[in-house]
């Protein structure tokens, strides 16, 4: 079953200073932190402030692509985890046909942004990252994730690069 999220907050890991979006379920408490790339918390970051380039970056020249080719994107969907890496499918209909595209969530997240369409997340995908940790990281992967719960607004402010 899939859950809606939105994302809640772009922060660095205080541990791997590695930049960590965090989703939230919409309808639940569920959080999902998913850490991702420089690079990407980039792109990301640069579509939650609203911030205009120059010239067309990545996401922006596939979401022009799509919007061209009069492809409408339905959904994202982080649709798996295994062996502590995230999968996503970006689903997407053209002329009365549905088909979804693998993706890295990164991208999955920066062009939903893009095209404002939703953002799920399978339950088991929820359910696997809570208990997924192996013991010599369960103590600071659920300390983590406390951490995350309880955060406030200032705290998940705008990821600055």
């Amino acid at each position: 079953m899939e859950l809606e999220v939105k994302i809640r907050g772009l922060m660095m890991d205080p541990i791997t200073n590695m930049p960590v979006v965090v989703l939230k379920e919409t309808q639940g408490s569920g959080i999902l932190p998913i850490w991702v790339g420089p690079h990407e918390a980039n792109a990301i970051a640069l579509e939650i402030e609203k911030v205009q380039t120059q010239r067309p970056m990545t996401h922006d020249l596939l979401k022009n692509v799509l919007i061209g080719l009069n492809v409408h994107v339905q959904k994202v969907v982080v649709s798996d985890l295994r062996e502590d890496t995230f999968y996503a499918l970006i689903w997407m209909e053209r002329d009365g046909q549905t088909l979804s595209m693998d993706s890295r969530p990164s991208d999955a997240l920066a062009l939903a942004l893009r095209l404002d369409c939703p953002i799920f997340v399978e339950d088991q995908v929820l359910k696997n990252s809570k208990k997924g940790s192996s013991v010599t990281d369960k103590s600071s992967s659920e300390e983590l994730r406390k951490w995350l719960e309880g955060l406030n607004d200032e705290d998940l402010g705008r990821y600055k690069m």
